[in-house]
């Protein structure tokens, strides 16, 4: 009964050595942290996939660019809106100048190309947001690993010397420290193959939304070109 008490997980863990403890405390710091960026990550890129699928149907079915504008106001987690505004906000200002019809060929020019850069300006910023977070999940997915490693090397090493210390190399003295050293590499891959998982995850569903983007930034282009600047 004696050993079966001390090769309990949770007793394993309160009698671990101080460097051990400190890396089941970081690896599960960072497991919590994952978690709650998978959650709020999840909630966010759900909203941003709904909210641009309804605001492509509101752009495709509207004649008019004010109503497109003023419905977008509305959809502020849909990056392909916030494209649309960036777009619409710098041809409002173009076209309130004072060049009018009477514009050169090289000045339109110049107009779609100020477009263009206010579109891709926008389309980077939003993919930033996007992104934003899950590089931390990456972090942790290759670090994880390694820190529960750490902890199991540290944890061995610590087997060994109790073992010169003891003179003895039963199984008696050395099965707590290989255990106690085993769990810091078990919380590791606890922490790191969720992260990975969600980390994946998320950058093919960002990769989704940018190319919206980059799609609704050649058709708003070419709108742009076919009733503004003709």
């Amino acid at each position: 009964m004696v050993e079966q008490h001390s090769l309990d997980i949770l007793q394993l863990i309160v009698n671990a050595s101080g460097v051990v403890l400190g890396v089941l405390a970081l690896l599960i710091a960072l497991s919590v942290i994952s978690w709650y960026v998978i959650g709020y990550k999840s909630m966010y890129l759900s909203r941003a996939q709904a909210e641009s699928a309804r605001f492509l149907e509101t752009f495709w079915q509207s004649k008019r660019m004010d109503a497109i504008y003023k419905t977008s106001e509305d959809l502020r987690r849909s990056p392909v809106a916030q494209v649309f505004r960036a777009g619409y906000i710098e041809l409002t200002k173009l076209k309130s100048g004072d060049r009018g019809a009477a514009a050169s060929g090289d000045e339109m020019l110049g107009d779609l190309e100020s477009i263009e850069r206010a579109l891709r300006r926008a389309q980077t910023s939003e993919t930033t947001h996007l992104e934003s977070m899950v590089p931390f999940l990456a972090t942790t997915g290759s670090a994880a690993p390694f820190i529960g490693l750490f902890g199991t090397v540290w944890g061995i090493m610590n087997s060994f010397r109790n073992i010169g210390a003891k003179g003895a190399a039963n199984l008696t003295t050395v099965a707590p420290g290989i255990a106690e050293a085993l769990i810091a590499t078990a919380i590791g891959l606890v922490a790191a193959i969720p992260a990975v998982m969600a980390y994946n995850y998320f950058v093919r569903r960002i990769r989704v939304l940018s190319s919206e983007m980059e799609s609704f930034q050649n058709d708003f282009l070419n709108i742009v070109k076919r009733h503004f600047f003709k």
